[in-house]
């Protein structure tokens, strides 16, 4: 194993994510801190500051590799002859299969809430929005006279209604259901929903 003092910046900046992901993996964000990946790493709190500003920044780092990660899943194995409606419905089952394997990392995203005022980089919000861009893009062919803007809100509010069942679904708020109950309710979701946007078209 290469000395401390061997390790770029770089290197230090991805072994401090794969350790601060596992940590998240095992113990959920509570157990995550600067010290706890520092340790793990090798090396001081102080140097890792010298890569992140700070443990906010680290965060969003795990996050945008789960963003990542979540749009490498949902555009692989795309086929061309696939019906729109039924890529759709497999979109949120990707996306629900990913939240009930792994929901530290999955739920990181939406409860963290950075310590300062500053906004949100653009890079980060690039990432975010790519999940629903993929939505908007497979929704198009299915309402083909819908505006940019038309299909811009559906797909948002298609995605906010599938995570809203995902969360309640892990967090058992719809009682002691299993990935396969939950998977049945978004898919009955998706096609009510999208039986209406396709139908209702000017």
């Amino acid at each position: 194993m290469a000395r401390r003092n061997d390790h770029s910046h770089e290197e230090i900046r991805d072994m401090a994510l794969a350790a601060a992901e596992q940590i998240i993996v095992e113990q959920g964000s509570d157990g995550l801190t600067a010290r706890k990946v520092a340790s793990e790493i090798g090396y001081t709190v102080g140097t890792l500051y010298l890569v992140f500003a700070n443990l906010d920044d680290l965060i969003m780092h795990i996050n945008a590799r789960t963003l990542d990660r979540l749009h490498q899943l949902m555009t692989d194995g795309e086929t061309p002859n696939r019906i729109e409606k039924d890529r759709l419905i497999q979109l949120g089952q990707i996306y629900i299969h990913f939240a009930h394997s792994d929901p530290h990392r999955w739920a990181l995203i939406f409860e963290h809430r950075p310590s300062d005022d500053r906004p949100t980089p653009d890079w980060y919000i690039e990432k975010a929005m790519r999940v629903f861009a993929v939505v908007e893009e497979t929704l198009q062919p299915l309402a083909p006279r819908r505006t940019k803007s038309e299909l811009s809100q559906a797909a948002c509010a298609l995605w906010a209604g599938i995570h809203g069942i995902c969360i309640l679904g892990i967090t058992q708020k719809l009682g002691d259901v299993g990935e396969d109950s939950v998977q049945e309710l978004a898919k009955s979701l998706m096609v009510n929903y999208l039986s209406g946007f396709s139908n209702n078209q000017a």
